[in-house]
C-alpha cells in the first residue's frame, strides 16, 4: 500500500513539474510571438498564406512598392480569380508574376506547394506573410521543407483576434495555446525526422 502511494505521489509531483515546464514554455511561445517584427527589405518574392484578414492586402501593398519580384498567394480558393485580389495600374504589367497556389488546404500544404513556385522559380530570399499568431509555425513549416539556402523573413499581420495583453483575453488565450500545441508537436516531429520533407540536393525533389 505505501508502494503504490509512494508511485501516486510520484506521479503527482511529476505532472506538477510537467505542467510548470508547459506553462514557462506556452508564456515563451507567446512572448516571442508578439515579438515578431517585420523587417524593410526586398526578396525576390512574397509569399503570402491566405485565409487569414489583411494578409493578401498587405503582400499586395508590398509587391506594389517593388518589395519583390513575384508574389505568390497561396491557398486561394479554386472560385477566386487572380483579377479579384489584383489588378494592374495603368500601364503596369505586374500581374504577370502574381501567382495563385490552389491546392493546398492547411499549413504544411501551403509549405510544400510554395516549394514548388520558390525552387521553380530560383528564388533565394522571400517574404513570409501570415497572420501574427500563426507565423511561428508557418516559419517552422517553410524552415523544414526548403533548402537552407533560401532565406525565409517573417512578416506578421496583427488581427483582432489576437491583443497584446493577451492574459486577460480569453480568445487570445486559446489561440496562442491552440499554437503553441501545434507548434510544439511539429517541432518535435521535425526534430526527430529533420530532413523528412526537405527536398533532396541531388534531385531537387
Amino acid at each position: 500500500m505505501k508502494r503504490v502511494q509512494s508511485i501516486i505521489r510520484g506521479l503527482g509531483f511529476l505532472l506538477i513539474v510537467l505542467a510548470i515546464v508547459a506553462a514557462i514554455l506556452f508564456v515563451d511561445f507567446s512572448y516571442k510571438t508578439f515579438s515578431l517584427k517585420s523587417r524593410d527589405i526586398n526578396t525576390d518574392a512574397i509569399v503570402v498564406l491566405t485565409g487569414g484578414r489583411g494578409r493578401v492586402d498587405e503582400g499586395v501593398k508590398l509587391y506594389r512598392a517593388g518589395k519583390a519580384d513575384w508574389l505568390f498567394l497561396v491557398g486561394v480558393d479554386p472560385s477566386v480569380r487572380k483579377s479579384d485580389l489584383y489588378r494592374d495600374n495603368p500601364g503596369d504589367r505586374r500581374s504577370e508574376r502574381v501567382v495563385l497556389e490552389k491546392n493546398s488546404r492547411n499549413t504544411l500544404e501551403n509549405a510544400l506547394y510554395s516549394r514548388e513556385l520558390i525552387l521553380g522559380n530560383r528564388i533565394t530570399s522571400v517574404t513570409l506573410i501570415t497572420s501574427r499568431y500563426h507565423m511561428k509555425r508557418a516559419t517552422l513549416f517553410f524552415r523544414a521543407v526548403l533548402p537552407r539556402d533560401v532565406a525565409i523573413y517573417p512578416h506578421p499581420v496583427d488581427s483582432r483576434n489576437l491583443v497584446p495583453d493577451w492574459w486577460g483575453h480569453s480568445g487570445s488565450i486559446r489561440l496562442l495555446f491552440s499554437e503553441f500545441y501545434k507548434y510544439t508537436m511539429f517541432r518535435i516531429f521535425f526534430l526527430i525526422a529533420p530532413s523528412e520533407l526537405r527536398p533532396s540536393p541531388l534531385t531537387g525533389d
